[in-house]
């Protein structure tokens, strides 16, 4: 597995609220969620290094 970068994300409580619920209706920790919906839209918009799966 590639190695992670740890960084701060400022977000409106709302808007975390709402993450953090979309997170456990999926079954997925509030940073897998964000990871999965960065690399959904990665994917969308060809931009997904070659080497991520």
């Amino acid at each position: 597995m590639a190695a992670k970068k740890a960084f701060a994300l400022r977000l409106d409580e709302e808007m975390m609220k709402a993450l953090e619920k979309w997170a456990a209706d999926e079954f997925r920790s509030t940073n897998g969620q964000l990871e999965w919906i960065i690399r959904e839209s990665l994917k969308k918009a060809s931009r997904l290094p070659k080497n991520l799966p």
